[in-house]
């Protein structure tokens, strides 16, 4: 080797890292369905040949990833899960938090990808997409009269179905793990804050602005129709962030 080259390590992985990496795999192309029981730990430790530490070194990473469950008790034993948007959506808040990342920060990341995903659905939307957003308006409009169910139940409903409308399933995820902090925000804002004419007023205008959106959507405006929705997401981060130094540990502690 030359005189002063650089030499590069190279990390090993553990192998309790590689035993929950072929399991991972099993469950992530549906070989392990879920709710499945994984064989038992003397069965596993004889596929894999490892030791009973290793593997269950093995369960405690696929553990913390939200992709099994490991049951005590008679009928215990690592279980398979689904991953969901709510686990990235954990882990995407307490690195915010480490962070300190402000509201104002993950509202303006909000309205970015949720801008993008106004646009990719203008371009691909269908007869499907249309009739599924018009019914999502039916329904808001029922319950503008009360400003708590309408956000707890039409809100964010609307926004997780314009993105899972574009099909993309990347944008989709980035999406959900901010729409859970998100989510936990309204809450918070809505338990400090008393419900009267300014919230009533806050309700009519956010569903208004719907209405325009998919009235966008259907009339091919892609440029028009993410610059509304941005601009929506504004003025909803301006009524929701009281104080601009608030950071996201403040909402999710």
């Amino acid at each position: 080797m030359r005189s002063g080259a650089r030499t590069r390590t190279v990390r090993v992985p553990k192998a309790g890292e590689m035993v929950a990496a072929q399991l991972r795999r099993q469950i992530v192309t549906g070989e392990l369905g879920e709710g499945t029981a994984l064989p038992s730990e003397s069965v596993l430790m004889e596929e894999f040949g490892v030791s009973r530490p290793t593997l269950r070194e093995a369960f405690r990473v696929l553990e913390s990833e939200g992709i099994i469950e490991v049951r005590r008790g008679a009928r215990g034993g690592a279980h398979v899960m689904i991953p969901d948007a709510t686990a990235i959506g954990r882990h995407t808040g307490t690195l915010l938090q480490y962070r300190g990342t402000t509201l104002a920060d993950l509202y303006e990341a909000r309205s970015l990808l949720e801008g993008s995903s106004v646009d990719l659905l203008v371009r691909r939307r269908t007869d499907a997409d249309l009739a599924a957003l018009d019914e999502a308006l039916r329904r808001s409009e029922t319950q503008l009269t009360s400003p708590v169910e309408w956000v707890e139940q039409h809100d964010l409903a609307f926004h997780r179905l314009v993105m899972e409308r574009t099909g993309n399933q990347t944008l989709t995820a980035l999406l959900e793990s901010l729409f859970t902090v998100v989510e936990l925000h309204n809450r918070s804002f809505m338990l400090t804050h008393p419900v009267g004419e300014d919230a009533q007023t806050q309700v009519r205008e956010s569903h208004s602005a719907h209405v325009k959106l998919v009235a966008l959507i259907r009339a091919g405006e892609a440029e028009r129709a993410a610059r509304h929705w941005r601009r929506h997401l504004e003025l909803v981060g301006d009524y929701l962030i009281e104080d601009p130094s608030e950071v996201v540990l403040d909402v999710l502690s």
